[in-house]
């Protein structure tokens, strides 16, 4: 099968779903192609992290590895995060002639374009959205909702296009009005063959930054901004934990905004061991979640925490409807939302713990995403829907 991805914002070096899916496809035999964007600096998603100096050997590193075609296309530039391709696009897409077109974000300008072209595409087509009703914060939201739910939602509706929802939650229902039988949901995952245990790499890496085998190791990955609880992270280490273990934070994310610089300065005030790293390619995260024991996400949701989970790391995270879910299997702990006093506990709860309950957490952890996220179950959810939109689409075409 000839599988086209249409992603607006496409780094071959970042651990997003369509670098793994298309990975993972490509492994199983199918022909895979990705559009995207050129100009990849020009989106806030890449602050300080995506450039043109290094992207086209990137592509080509990406594409030798794994045997998946990535083509950038012209855009005149990025508004409010939403790319503004130039014309042809949509030629282009028509000219490849895939079998199947797999549009991730169904709500970007690009996506809605192709939606409301999609007889002069004359293709199978299904979405998928990435969007949280929490982390839905644009001010004009509301008017690009009715906009949506007005001319959009009822394209899909007609065509009953399928709809993924790669989280847990009901933004594209509510919200966008599609209804809940058009989509399903299939979760983020991670690569096991990267992301395991390994307490080789735990002493080595221990060894090369000088942290003692009994300190206990908590890990953050991202973006340190306000959306993510930057501040509440940094202040949640300003203090020194009672503790008999001394407690090292291992930090991984860029600081460019005057917030998150702030955020760098509570750390410089920090009572316990900070250690701060830039953001890092995915292929050379494993080893700092291997060297560390516990991985906290302050605000919000993260697909890291596959990853975390897959290295073993039991999770603290922000009480809400996704990490709920996540932790209903001994896995991990949630606390109150925004409370600084519940976070600085189960961190220091889980320091406390015997080895053996904490072994215990680590198992079930491993065992979570073996069982339900590792990427190759997720590739054939998706796969499956694809083939089965395929299917769908030639059985049409005959009728008529």
């Amino acid at each position: 099968m000839k599988i086209l991805h249409w992603d607006e914002m496409f780094h071959p070096s970042f651990g997003y779903q369509i670098n793994l899916l298309a990975n993972f496809q490509a492994k199983k035999g199918h022909e895979v192609i990705i559009f995207t964007s050129d100009k990849i600096e020009k989106h806030p998603t890449f602050s300080g992290f995506g450039n043109n100096e290094n992207i086209q050997e990137e592509d080509h590193l990406y594409e030798q590895k794994y045997g998946v075609k990535i083509v950038r296309l012209p855009i005149h530039g990025v508004i409010s995060s939403r790319v503004i391709y130039k014309k042809g696009y949509l030629k282009k897409i028509k000219e490849l002639n895939p079998d199947v077109l797999m549009c991730h974000t169904n709500d970007t300008l690009s996506s809605i374009r192709i939606a409301q072209k999609y007889k002069y595409l004359n293709l199978p087509i299904v979405f998928d959205n990435h969007m949280l009703e929490m982390a839905s914060r644009n001010p004009l939201r509301k008017l690009f909702q009715i906009y949506f739910r007005q001319f959009v939602t009822p394209i899909i509706i007609k065509n009953n296009w399928t709809v993924i929802r790669t989280q847990d939650d009901e933004y594209i229902n509510k919200c966008l009005g599609i209804p809940k039988n058009q989509t399903p949901f299939i979760s983020f995952g991670t690569d096991t063959t990267l992301f395991h245990p390994d307490d080789e790499i735990k002493k080595k890496f221990r060894a090369e930054h000088d942290i003692p085998h009994n300190e206990f190791v908590v890990i953050y990955t991202g973006k340190l901004n306000e959306v993510k609880g930057g501040k509440l992270l940094a202040n949640a280490f300003k203090e020194k934990f009672d503790s008999e273990k001394n407690i090292t934070l291992i930090v991984l994310g860029n600081t460019t905004s005057d917030y998150e610089k702030e955020v760098e300065e509570i750390f410089h005030k920090s009572k316990n061991r900070i250690l701060q790293f830039p953001t890092q390619k995915y292929f050379d995260l494993p080893k700092f979640y291997q060297a560390s024991d516990l991985s906290i996400f302050p605000k919000q949701c993260s697909l890291s925490f596959f990853d975390a989970q897959a290295c073993g790391l039991p999770v603290v995270s922000e009480d809400n409807n996704i990490n709920r879910n996540r932790l209903l299997f001994d896995n991990g702990f949630n606390f109150k939302c925004g409370d600084l006093y519940d976070l600085r506990e189960k961190i220091l709860y889980c320091s406390k713990m015997d080895d053996l309950s904490y072994s215990k957490l680590k198992q079930n952890a491993t065992h979570y995403i073996k069982t339900h996220w590792d990427y190759p179950l997720i590739e054939k959810q998706y796969t499956d829907i694809l083939l089965n939109e395929v299917e769908k689409f030639e059985g049409s075409t005959k009728k008529k």
